[in-house]
Parts: C-alpha cells; sequence; structure tokens
C-alpha cells in the first residue's frame, strides 16, 4: 500500500481511538505491561495516548507516530502528566534517534500495520541501552487454529481497510531480531501478545 494511503487510514480512525480515552476496551491489557516502563522511554505508534494513563516510572517520554490527526488527539492530553512528553510526526521505519537514547522502548498495537517489522526491531536494537528493556503489546496470529484461519481469510480485506494485518507471527518476528525475549504471555486464544525484551549486548 502506497505509503501516504497508508496514513490517510489512521488519519481517518484518530476520532474513533480518541473516544477510547474514556472507555478504552483495552486497558487491561495495558496495564499488564505498560507500567513496567521506566526512565527515559520511547513509545512509537503513539497514536491517541491511550498508554498515557499507565506510565508509572517515566522520566520523559518521546512520542512518534506518522499521523497527523493520532497526535492532535495526543496532544489534548499531555499537560495531564508528571513527565516531560516529546510528540513527533514521523514514520518510525524511516525515522532516525542515536544509538542507546532510551531507557525503554514501547511498543502497542502497531506491528500489524509496518512494511518490515524485523527491520523495526533492529532499529529498537539500536535506540535502546543495553541494560534497557523492549515492551510490547500486539495482537496477532492466534494458537487457535478456527480463529488462525478466520484471521487469515479476513487479513487481506482487513489491510485494505484499516490498514492493519490479522495474522502476523509476532513473536517470529521479535525471535527473527536481535532482541533478546525475557518473558511473554498470550491471552484471548493466544491472538494477544505481551512481550518484555532487551537488546542482546
Amino acid at each position: 500500500m502506497d505509503k501516504n494511503a497508508h496514513i490517510g487510514k489512521f488519519d481517518k480512525q484518530a476520532k474513533k481511538y480518541e473516544k477510547l480515552q474514556k472507555k478504552d476496551p483495552t486497558a487491561k491489557f495495558r496495564k499488564r505491561i505498560i507500567p513496567d516502563a521506566e526512565g527515559k522511554t520511547l513509545e512509537v505508534a503513539i497514536g491517541t495516548g491511550l498508554n498515557l494513563p499507565y506510565y508509572k516510572n517515566v522520566t520523559e517520554l518521546t512520542g512518534v507516530d506518522f499521523s497527523s490527526e493520532m497526535l492532535n488527539a495526543a496532544s489534548k492530553a499531555i499537560n495531564s502528566y508528571p513527565f516531560t512528553i516529546d510528540l513527533k510526526q514521523a514514520d518510525v521505519e524511516t525515522i532516525n534517534f542515536e544509538e542507546n537514547s532510551f531507557d525503554t522502548i514501547v511498543s502497542s498495537l502497531s506491528f500489524c500495520s509496518y512494511e518490515n517489522p524485523v527491520e523495526v526491531l533492529n532499529r529498537f536494537q539500536r535506540w535502546c541501552k543495553p541494560d534497557g528493556k523492549v515492551l510490547m503489546l500486539e495482537h496477532g496470529k492466534s494458537t487457535n487454529r478456527i480463529l488462525r484461519g478466520i484471521q487469515k481469510g479476513i487479513d487481506r480485506i482487513a489491510y485494505k481497510m484499516i490498514g492493519c494485518h490479522q495474522a502476523r507471527d509476532i513473536l517470529g518476528f521479535v525471535e527473527e531480531s536481535p532482541l533478546e525475549v525475557m518473558k511473554m504471555e498470550r491471552a484471548l486464544a493466544g491472538f494477544m501478545y505481551f512481550i518484555w525484551a532487551r537488546p542482546q549486548k
């Protein structure tokens, strides 16, 4: 898909995601992993800022998203938090940060849309400090055979309509990257992935 068309799909969804700030059905999943972020933190594909209420030990946060509409929604909330938040409109697949810049890198529900997911993880390896961590809350291929078949069947349509793949092997991407998995959990018939990882030294 053309990159501008892809961004446009997320611009159109921004108001829907902004409404979730009041009642987010994914809140219980975010609460399981986002509070483990600490120090200088990068959140990729920050969207409308749905993770912001769950940061407990972050000292400063850089939030990146390629959708201006998502960032406009996030900007309305950033003054409510006791840490500095810097929002950047940029594509995670092309933006550059200095090596060893962040104590924590957070990604939530974003690996469904990257053109090259493993290369994004390679970037995390470079950007994260050697003693830092990478936290991932992602949806992907289920462990349930029937649900996995449904995901495969609707994948092309979902990507065309909302820019989101349904059947990606999230753990496989991480294992293909230089990152080391410290802990992993699954929920919703394996559809939801919780991954705590760190850079390989």
